[in-house]
């Protein structure tokens, strides 16, 4: 996997390897890490330019990823001022919830490639629940 992160510790990092447009990487991990806490209501986010030559992709493409935060209601921009968290207090609940169903979508996907019958699926999702993602014998 080729990535591209020219900080330690960068807000975003890029991957060739991901199949998915560069907009939408650096929409889908700011978004995850509002839904985390890491980025909290009211925080700075680095300027469109600023992100732009830190993770070395265009300005256009930061500012589209922004652009739809922006409608999302996950960030907010203020001219002159930048960019930031938006001040909704519900927005970190409706991303985690957001997030979650990403990731059981993604669970059911795989599930039927595996052909597993759904009661299988509800089993080892309760098993991982409870702390064991061992297979029961």
């Amino acid at each position: 996997m080729y990535t591209v992160n020219t900080k330690q510790h960068s807000l975003v990092v890029i991957s060739q390897a991901d199949p998915r447009p560069l907009y939408l990487q650096v929409k889908e991990q700011i978004r995850h890490r509002v839904a985390v806490g890491e980025l909290k209501a009211g925080d700075e986010i680095p300027s469109i330019r600023q992100l732009a030559a830190d993770i070395r992709v265009s300005v256009i493409t930061i500012k589209r990823a922004y652009l739809e935060l922006e409608l999302e209601g996950v960030i907010q921009t203020r001219q002159g001022r930048g960019s930031c968290v938006a001040e909704n207090a519900a927005l970190g609940d409706s991303l985690k919830e957001q997030e979650l169903d990403q990731h059981l979508t993604a669970a059911v996907r795989a599930a039927a490639l595996l052909r597993l019958k759904e009661e299988e699926l509800i089993q080892r999702l309760r098993r991982i629940r409870r702390g064991r993602t061992e297979d029961a014998a």
